[in-house]
């Protein structure tokens, strides 16, 4: 007689423990990132807390001088001065906002606006005006760490404008002409990234491409002096990430449930208001894989700004480079290398809980 077995009963197979065969199958790939990336990271952490002599050798003997270099304490009496200046501003909205509310009730969507999270968007927003205005008088390492921040965030947000729409057209297009348009995204991939970097100085030189055509079309008058600028390093850092942000989304708007969007016009949704609650809710987690994917490389680029910036926009990539490189100072390379590794485990951890929120709901 056949047993039935209950629900309750039947074998979780998601708790099976993986047996001697698939470890030997993954052994290939964690074999390579124990010799290529746990040994290094371990190394560099060891060698961020020794010393070196005056040959340049690492001697193995313990100090925190190498951090200590990096966040001076001349920042933290700024970065108290910006978290006032902070505080002030949330003073300021909880005092306002209440008032506002009461007299002004405003709702968003079907549900109440919560003020209280303007309050400490407020707060954020004040902190960070006055510490970037602040941090810009002082030079130093960290201050070298927050430019390369401000690149790569702003480099990321322009990605996300400007690949947003282009992944989501991709996504929405017959499947003979998305293959056709993805082929067009990944061209750049063909070419080596530094005769692709290089091929920007033509364009963006005095009398390069850009500079002519200006000209000739009488949009302006005299050459335009783009390269070494950061506008220059702005527009290298956009072109050789973009992609990353594309891929990502277009994964997010292919899977995306028609159904769904076309139940929000049935309701009566507008298309401003079907894309901000239904069609972006539905893709933030590309959204959070392409920011991770463009993020954290473009903190630690140093090539686009060596090439394009002309060595004027010196980045937290540019002086670990150098560390290691020129002044052979392996130990401060060193603790440079772990403190933008934390950045990058802090970016990893926020993007990717943001994106398993987004995936959960």
């Amino acid at each position: 007689m056949t047993q039935i077995l209950d629900s309750n009963d039947s074998p979780d197979i998601s708790r099976r423990n993986p047996r001697f065969g698939a470890w030997l199958l993954m052994a290939p790939m964690l074999l390579w990132l124990l010799l290529f990336v746990v040994a290094p990271t371990a190394i560099m952490l060891v060698y961020s807390f020794c010393t070196r002599d005056n040959i340049g050798q690492v001697q193995l003997n313990f100090t925190l001088e190498n951090y200590a270099r990096l966040f001076e304490k001349q920042y933290f009496a700024h970065f108290a001065y910006s978290l006032l200046g902070g505080l002030f501003t949330f003073g300021a909205a909880a005092l306002v906002l209440p008032f506002l509310r009461r007299y002004f009730p405003y709702r968003w969507g079907d549900a109440e606006f919560e003020w209280w999270r303007i309050a400490i968007l407020c707060f954020v927003v004040g902190t960070f005006l006055v510490f970037n205005n602040e941090v810009d008088d002082v030079p130093g390492y960290f201050k070298t760490l927050w430019v390369s921040m401000r690149y790569a965030f702003w480099s990321t947000m322009i990605c996300v404008v400007a690949g947003y729409p282009v992944a989501y057209f991709i996504g929405r297009a017959p499947e003979r002409t998305r293959n056709l348009l993805l082929m067009f995204v990944m061209i750049p991939f063909w070419t080596n990234f530094l005769i692709r970097t290089y091929a920007w100085i033509i364009i963006l030189s005095e009398n390069g491409l850009l500079s002519g055509a200006l000209q000739w079309m009488n949009v302006i008058s005299a050459p335009l002096p783009i390269l070494s600028t950061p506008t220059a390093v702005m527009i290298g850092l956009v072109y050789t990430y973009l992609p990353f942000m594309i891929l990502p989304i277009y994964g997010s708007v292919e899977k995306l449930d028609n159904s769904l969007v076309e139940a929000a016009f049935d309701l009566g949704a507008g298309p401003v208001r079907a894309f901000s609650n239904v069609i972006v809710p539905m893709t933030k987690p590309g959204i959070a894989a392409g920011f991770l994917l463009v993020f954290i490389p473009a903190v630690g680029m140093f090539a686009i700004t060596d090439v394009l910036g002309g060595k004027s926009q010196v980045l937290i990539g540019n002086v670990i480079e150098n560390q290691f490189r020129r002044a052979n100072n392996a130990p401060f390379g060193s603790a440079l290398g772990i403190a933008l590794l934390v950045l990058f485990v802090v970016t990893f951890w926020l993007a990717s809980n943001r994106g398993r929120k987004a995936a959960a709901e």
